[in-house]
């Protein structure tokens, strides 16, 4: 068990390591930073989400674990939230890092080696609708805390709130990330295979999301003031991967879940805090110091907390 997060968790690690020695090194300069983050949230992440969409069955997902999954994401990320202060940017961000889960690079090969396919068949269910919800709901939030940050500073001119509401979401929806996430479920809703050019160029780009965002957080590690930031990023960690699982765990429990369904559902929650929830906190120039400390120390920990975890859900 403890081979099987070892396996899934140290790549990631890794990957992070990489980038703090050329961040240090000075092979990647601090001014560098804001570019490769345009590059993979502009590029390389539109491209991950667009393919990845494109191939869900939507009419074969079983909606029940999921609307109960999101039902307890929704719960930590209002508490999040409401406890930095509200639905402002900083908020939303941080509440983010405490709900979404590095469910590709870490779930898949964790999943696959603790619970062999049928746990697989549940973590693919969640995942073609995870960042579809937890990003697009981000997005939209952010945008209307910036236009109300806009209204506040006198920027945005006199508009009716409904305006406001609408050019939020329409800026939300119009986004390098939900996007490509609509268009790619439209697509899939035809039932037609992407021809196979773009679906090579897509996969060799996306493929490139994952490591590239990986060693940025590394190499912003590296110009960060950590161990100023070491508290928040353990705190926001626990409420990661140990509150989250756990209210996952409880509410599965009353709702009547069990067997793979429940235990694929806790480990999903388990999850350290996913590279993309970096990419937000530097597009939207909020938290950046303690979300690129808390992806670190989350997928650190996680190597003590995920086999707990596996053990806990155990014979559930």
């Amino acid at each position: 068990m403890f081979q099987a997060v070892f396996s899934a968790l140290v790549p990631v690690v890794l990957f992070i390591l990489v980038g703090y020695v050329c961040g240090i090194r000075g092979w990647i300069r601090a001014s560098a930073i804001p570019d490769l983050s345009n590059l993979t949230f502009l590029v390389l992440t539109p491209a991950l989400l667009f393919r990845t969409m494109s191939s869900v069955h939507v009419d074969q997902l079983d909606f029940r674990p999921i609307g109960i999954y999101f039902a307890v994401v929704f719960c930590v990320f209002c508490a999040v939230s409401l406890s930095r202060g509200g639905f402002g940017r900083h908020g939303i961000v941080l509440a983010l890092a405490g709900t979404f889960s590095n469910t590709t690079m870490i779930g898949v090969p964790l999943v696959g080696l603790a619970f062999g396919q049928a746990g697989l068949v549940v973590l693919f269910t969640l995942i073609s609708v995870h960042a579809f919800v937890l990003l697009t709901c981000a997005t939209i939030l952010l945008e209307l805390a910036v236009a109300r940050e806009d209204a506040a500073a006198g920027r945005s001119g006199q508009h009716h709130m409904a305006a406001t509401v609408l050019r939020a979401v329409r800026k939300g929806i119009l986004h390098p990330v939900p996007l490509p996430i609509v268009l790619g479920l439209l697509y899939a809703l035809t039932g037609l295979p992407l021809p196979k050019v773009i679906d090579q160029g897509l996969l060799i780009l996306g493929g490139a999301q994952v490591p590239v965002a990986l060693v940025l957080v590394g190499v912003t590690l590296a110009f960060s003031r950590v161990g100023h930031q070491l508290r928040g990023a353990l705190a926001l960690s626990s409420v990661k991967i140990v509150l989250h699982p756990l209210g996952m765990l409880l509410v599965g429990k009353l709702l009547g879940l069990s067997g793979v369904t429940l235990q694929v559902m806790v480990v999903t929650a388990a999850l350290p805090i996913g590279a993309n929830v970096f990419l937000f906190s530097q597009r939207y120039r909020t938290a950046e110091d303690v979300v690129t400390a808390s992806v670190a120390v989350s997928t650190v920990l996680a190597l003590v907390t995920l086999p707990l975890m596996l053990l806990a859900v155990v014979g559930l």
